[in-house]
């Protein structure tokens, strides 16, 4: 063996800090972007940001800043909303805890002095989903009274509303709901009370025979405690809605389907006009050697922003090109599809395309859905035609929604119909496996006796 000093070339890929940039960019979702910008911009003093210019104004043309153009934002028409809102809608809007709530109606119970300060610390104890939690023996320490009291302390604090508020159980709950109705529900009291499990398991015949009703009795007792709520204080503990907005639109354009990207909600971004002065003046010194340091970064930012941008175009492409039918008739057209179908099409590797669709929306002529909504895997027919998982759940959902609710299809039977009527032979696991996956129960729990 030659022991030497030898020279060989190799090449490796160095993941460079821009190239880092322009992958952590093409992940971020476009609200996600407009906050990096921001950031960048308090850290960068040649950035200036700009949101009420349609369009942002050239840059001198001696550095060759690359510029980002948006289109007009849709034109959106506001709709009024006529429907009433409850008292409920109303609390969520204005932030007041159940607890909160209770207070402001004991104070206007006629009570004296020490009792409207026991029942605001009772009012305290209620917990978001408007349980009462804690115990006598908790409150005894914090006033001197005997467990009868605080028992009349509770069962006042229940008169309140929402009905069902300061229960300490499921059962305690639905009573206090049921006791309000008028007319009395004396089957449905009687349920709650001995046999609110078995109604719960589905166990409804011996429910019926230990009732002496029967099991149409038993469905409607079902109905009606369905609707109870069983979490008195939810209305109240509503956080703000998170608003998605889309990153990308499809439209329709006769026949064909072109993708839009939403930059109109991106800020504009210009260069500062006394750093670009700085820029142009070619003076050496500590100042011009930081404006060139701000500039590089900034020009990586824009590039970085605009390769963002032409990647999710053209992956977006791919997806329409590959599901043309699904957004031309529908969610049943949907067909299997891969980040390798995509990335060849798209010309980019298998990565990309997974970062590219990862929080991000796309608006189509059938809604709003995530980008990854699209790739699914397949399952073949009887002539050898892949049809997606999401296009055989849709067909299971809408097998189930068609049937005969006093006698539900079961796993094999939809099994066999998928087979007979489509062409698709899946398993019977298949089938339970989708409906699960679809929330959808199974047909003993489907089952209606009225």
């Amino acid at each position: 063996m030659d022991i030497g000093l030898y020279q060989q070339q190799s090449m490796k890929l160095v993941m460079t800090q821009e190239l880092r940039q322009a992958i952590s960019l093409l992940q971020l979702s476009t609200h996600e972007l407009t906050n990096y910008i921001e950031e960048a911009a308090l850290e960068n003093p040649l950035m200036e940001l700009e949101r009420q210019e349609p369009m942002m104004h050239t840059i001198h043309e001696a550095y060759n800043m690359p510029v980002m153009w948006h289109d007009e934002p849709p034109e959106m028409q506001e709709k009024e909303d006529h429907r009433d809102f409850s008292m409920f809608d109303q609390v969520g809007d204005d932030n007041i805890g159940i607890s909160d709530y209770l207070i402001e109606q004991i104070r206007l119970m006629p009570l004296n002095e020490l009792e409207m300060k026991q029942l605001k610390h009772l009012a305290g104890n209620v917990g978001d989903n408007g349980y009462l939690e804690g115990s006598y023996k908790e409150a005894a320490k914090v006033f001197s009274i005997s467990p009868e009291q605080y028992e009349d302390l509770v069962v006042t604090l229940q008169t309140l509303e929402p009905a069902g508020v300061a229960a300490r159980s499921l059962q305690e709950c639905l009573m206090l709901q049921l006791k309000r109705m008028s007319p009395r529900n004396e089957l449905a009291e009687k349920v709650v009370a001995a046999g609110l499990e078995e109604l719960g398991t589905r166990n409804w015949k011996n429910l019926a025979t230990e009732l002496n009703v029967s099991l149409k009795d038993i469905q409607k007792v079902y109905d009606d405690i369905q609707q109870l709520h069983p979490y008195p204080g939810s209305p109240f503990d509503v956080e703000k809605p998170v608003w998605l907005v889309p990153d990308v639109y499809i439209e329709k354009d006769g026949s064909e389907f072109c993708v839009r990207l939403h930059d109109d909600s991106l800020p504009k971004i210009r260069l500062n006009d006394q750093y670009r002065q700085l820029l142009e003046s070619k003076e050496e010194g500590e100042a011009t050697e930081y404006a060139q340091k701000k500039y590089k970064q900034l020009t990586w930012i824009l590039k970085s922003i605009d390769q963002r941008q032409q990647t999710i175009r053209n992956v977006t492409e791919a997806i329409v090109e590959f599901q043309y039918d699904f957004f031309k008739d529908g969610s049943n057209e949907m067909k299997p599809l891969t980040l390798k179908d995509v990335a060849d099409k798209a010309d980019v590797h298998e990565s990309t395309v997974s970062r590219t669709t990862t929080n991000k929306y796309v608006q189509t002529p059938h809604g709003l859905f995530e980008l990854k909504h699209f790739f699914s895997t397949g399952v073949s027919s009887l002539d050898g035609e892949q049809t997606s998982t999401l296009a055989i759940k849709n067909m299971i959902h809408d097998l189930v929604n068609q049937e005969e609710k006093q006698a539900p299809l079961s796993d094999q039977k939809i099994s066999t119909q998928l087979e007979s009527d489509k062409g698709i032979s899946i398993s019977r696991r298949a089938v339970a496996k989708y409906r699960d996956e679809l929330n959808i129960p199974s047909s003993s729990k489907r089952k209606r006796y009225v």
